[in-house]
């Protein structure tokens, strides 16, 4: 079979169900960042090598998230049921890990950092902007149809995950963070009378 079929080629693409929608549809949108980030955790993967004690985590987010992306495409209204399973403890797995994560840190995450650091915390940081995204094209979309409510959970929690991993490798690294400022609810806190 070939990869090809030249459906797409007026700018249209199938969903779960068989109907068809503009390349440029909410859903695509979002199923296409989700896609990025899928990629880029790839990506990250790779730079971490095979041995590395994230690549269980991070395999199950990519499988997650092709799953995820599976029922994005399915419109409410199709018929035909889809099978893949839905990753319903996705939040609470990445609570868990952030957890563990933070736990094992000498600093507290306190601050909007600058991007950077080191390559890996880096790859981090462009899957935490890519999860953003993702999330504001979902909430687009559940504004159109209906979203199993574990999927925004989970990407929502899974942008605070990348923070933290990106800071868990720059503390395992001895790299300094570059902070910005103070996060919001941290600013009121002291900014109040003792």
């Amino acid at each position: 079979m070939k990869i090809y079929t030249k459906k797409g080629d007026k700018g249209t693409t199938g969903l779960f169900g068989g109907s068809r929608v503009s390349k440029d549809d909410v859903r695509i949108e979002c199923i296409g960042t989700l896609d990025e980030a899928n990629s880029t955790i790839g990506m990250l993967r790779v730079k971490l090598g095979n041995g590395h004690e994230w690549q269980p985590n991070l395999h199950k987010i990519q499988k997650d998230l092709m799953d995820m992306m599976s029922h994005l495409a399915r419109p409410s209204d199709a018929k035909k049921e889809n099978k893949n399973p839905m990753p319903e403890d996705g939040a609470a797995f990445c609570e868990e890990w952030i957890d563990a994560l933070e736990a094992a840190m000498t600093s507290p995450s306190d601050y909007f950092l600058l991007p950077g650091g080191n390559e890996v915390s880096a790859l981090c940081h462009m899957v935490r902007t890519q999860m953003r995204r993702g999330e504001r094209r979902l909430v687009s979309l559940i504004k159109t149809d209906e979203v199993h409510e574990a999927i925004p959970a989970y990407i929502n929690r899974l942008s605070d995950l990348f923070f933290t991993l990106a800071r868990a490798e720059m503390d395992k690294a001895g790299v300094a963070e570059e902070k910005w400022q103070l996060f919001l609810y941290k600013r009121f806190k002291s900014a109040e009378p003792s």
